[in-house]
């Protein structure tokens, strides 16, 4: 019984993480000057760090310090705080684009694509 559907190539595993982060981000932008932003922080953060595994996965390195950067600025153990509301509320929308680029770009080799070409292999 042969595949009708041809598996994909790639995977695209930091779309999850990645709009889930733009979410959390949007979200954040209510709690802003709230004690509640520490969540959001919280979970921006560690979501950053999981794409940052995805983009060393696939080899895509010139990320790193983009998502770096985003887990440095969202830390919530010891936060930076930048006392101008503006300029959080700026950074919050770069990384929302951030994270939606990331998800999109950032591509997983897939171990199981039944469609490469096995070099040497006869038919």
């Amino acid at each position: 019984m042969t595949n009708r559907y041809p598996t994909k190539s790639f995977r695209r595993t930091a779309l999850a993480p990645g709009i889930l982060a733009a979410i959390v981000l949007l979200a954040g932008l209510a709690l802003l000057n709230s004690s509640a932003f520490f969540w959001i922080q919280t979970v921006t953060a560690i979501l950053a760090a999981i794409v940052c595994v995805y983009a060393w996965q696939s080899r895509q390195w010139w990320w790193l310090p983009l998502l770096g950067a985003i887990v440095v600025l969202w830390n919530p153990i010891w936060p930076i705080n930048l006392h101008q509301e503006q300029v959080w509320l700026a950074l919050q929308y770069v990384a929302v684009i951030l994270f939606i680029v990331c998800g999109i770009l950032i591509k997983v080799p897939n171990p199981d694509d039944k469609n490469r070409q096995v070099s040497g292999s006869r038919r």
